[in-house]
């Protein structure tokens, strides 16, 4: 009897020990800090940067909020090097997320970097054409032959070699110069370009009476903008599946702020603290619905826009070998994010070819 009821005993404990374990274990699977990489350069004490619901999550503190009760810390961390610089952070396992655009994200695929697209984060952008005030220079067939700025590697270069090959050109038929975004303004104010592509970075130049824009991608069809996400790198997410969740669900919520029609000028107000003036905001998403640009759907259009990037890509010889976006995207974050937020039909779907779905 005596020796059952030691039996009894011990077994308990090995139960509680090995209840504790496992509880031990599930705690120290959590990270102690997220680290996100931002392809731009930040602006303020603390960085902070707009534009996308992934900045409205940053400037919200909305990831940070929903990590709270597992104390772990999120780092913002912002690359002047934009999506290339990001891609060696990537590589180097310096960041766990990143938002980026299209174009470096299909380089850093193609080089072998093991990702996977979460969500988009400020989808179907534009860009635009920027000459000095007194410029003679009317349009794109204008460039040829002439100083123009151009940030290689990032998502804008690959509107921009669409937009040339649109008129009968390439970067050959232009002096092209490798120019990140605060160097071609200040190229631009000082006339040391004849012009600059860029993007809403130069409402604020308009303004001020250094530049003139002379062109808008989006004029052209959506074939002619650019895309962003936020992804996560693989190792990351097989670790800590539930972290990607939290994460995802907060950038979800602040994409619903962001398309939040009654929201527009508090969001504008939002992201000026970012150093880009609510202004420029305005001007830059004029005539265009909130839930369009602030979408955080996977949907056939974003599909296929990364894959004609990728394609793009390899014509152009920014990359050696095809890339496949088959099993890049992992929408099952999103998707529960979407259930459990109760925003399914929130946002428009668009078709490949850019037509909003039924």
């Amino acid at each position: 009897m005596k020796s059952n009821t030691t039996f009894r005993v011990i077994t308990r404990s090995l139960a509680a020990l090995f209840s504790a374990t496992l509880l031990y274990a599930a705690h120290a699977a959590e990270p102690q800090v997220v680290r996100i990489g931002v392809a731009q350069q930040g602006m303020g004490d603390p960085p902070t940067f707009g534009g996308s619901p992934a900045a409205t999550a940053q400037l919200q503190h909305r990831v940070e909020e929903a990590l709270k009760p597992e104390h772990i810390d999120v780092q913002w961390l912002f690359f002047k090097g934009a999506g290339p610089a990001v891609n060696e952070a990537l590589a180097n396992k310096q960041v766990d997320f990143a938002y980026q655009g299209d174009l470096p994200s299909v380089l850093g695929r193609a080089n072998g970097l093991k990702t996977h697209l979460l969500l988009a984060s400020n989808v179907r952008t534009g860009i635009y054409l920027a000459v000095p005030p007194d410029s003679d220079i009317k349009g794109v067939k204008d460039l040829k032959g002439k100083r123009v700025g151009v940030f290689r590697g990032t998502n804008l270069q690959l509107v921009t070699d669409n937009v040339l090959k649109e008129n009968g050109m390439t970067e050959r038929d232009l002096r092209v110069i490798n120019l990140d975004t605060a160097a071609a303004q200040a190229a631009l104010a000082s006339k040391g370009v004849d012009a600059v592509f860029l993007d809403y970075s130069l409402f604020k130049l308009q303004r001020q009476g250094l530049a003139k824009i002379i062109y808008a991608s989006r004029d052209g069809g959506l074939q002619l903008t650019r895309q962003a996400h936020l992804l996560v790198l693989d190792d990351f997410e097989r670790a800590h599946p539930d972290t990607v969740q939290k994460v995802v669900t907060s950038v979800v919520q602040a994409a619903q702020w962001s398309s939040d029609e009654s929201n527009r000028d508090a969001l504008f107000a939002l992201w000026a603290k970012s150093g880009v003036p609510a202004q420029s905001w305005q001007a830059e998403y004029a005539n265009q619905p909130l839930k369009d640009r602030m979408s955080p759907l996977i949907d056939p259009f974003l599909v296929a826009r990364y894959q004609a990037v990728a394609d793009d890509a390899l014509h152009l010889g920014l990359i050696r070998q095809p890339v496949s976006v088959n099993g890049w995207f992992e929408p099952k974050y999103l998707d529960q994010a979407i259930k459990s937020l109760k925003l399914d039909g929130y946002w428009p779907r668009f078709d490949a070819s850019g037509k909003p779905q039924a």
